[in-house]
């Protein structure tokens, strides 16, 4: 018999209470871009067909995302160590959590704002669903291949760029005439859109840094 064995285990649950294993927020960010990726699809979905249980999912979904948000966060704070910079990792979080904000908003104010779809909605939520499937893919990389990686935040960058020029074509197109009122009520979902975009770009930005910082 190993006498030895009894004083291991004490030492490591000493060690492991002193030097807590770290959270994998590998996994954490990954699986947090693939509930955002959801979101968008659906928003997707409703640009092409507003059906109000579309809207109503992702509706849920925010609240979800909300609640992912804070338990990241806590995790966060609560971590002895990190595999990445702190700061990196809460920016990822944060940014992930407001394009499915910005999903919202731009649902509930179309309902509120009676607007309906339009061609212009509808390639910005494609472009976007682009950029976010490109952010869970590198996010999911960045354990194992984080360089390949830097490739998902360009893309997702270049996503940003696209929704900004169909943003710009979508305002020239809309102050034609002289229906102020719908002009003012569709830009702010075009804003929305837009809004959501820049904050997929920052995932991006976020990402790529991680990759510098990993590499």
């Amino acid at each position: 018999m190993d006498n030895t064995t009894p004083h291991r285990s004490i030492v490591r649950r000493v060690l492991e209470r002193i030097f807590p294993s770290a959270p994998d927020f590998y996994t954490l960010l990954a699986s947090q871009a693939e509930q955002v990726a959801h979101t968008v699809n659906l928003l997707v979905d409703f640009m092409e067909s507003p059906e109000a249980a579309i809207a109503k999912q992702i509706k849920k979904d925010e609240h979800t995302a909300d609640t992912v948000k804070v338990e990241n966060i806590h995790t966060l704070n609560e971590a002895f160590s990190t595999p990445i910079d702190r700061e990196d990792i809460y920016r990822a979080i944060m940014a992930l959590d407001e394009v499915v904000n910005y999903c919202k908003s731009t649902v509930s104010e179309m309902d509120i704002l009676g607007i309906q779809p339009d061609i212009y909605t509808h390639e910005m939520a494609v472009c976007l669903a682009e950029g976010v499937r490109a952010l869970t893919a590198g996010y999911h990389k960045l354990g194992k291949a984080p360089l390949e990686a830097a490739t998902d935040a360009d893309i997702a960058r270049k996503a940003e760029r696209r929704v900004e020029k169909i943003y710009r074509k979508a305002l020239a197109a809309l102050f034609q005439g002289d229906d102020y009122l719908n002009m003012l009520k569709r830009r702010e979902i075009y804003r929305h859109l837009s809004n959501a975009a820049d904050r997929m770009a920052a995932c991006g930005n976020t990402l790529h840094d991680i990759v510098v910082k990993l590499t």
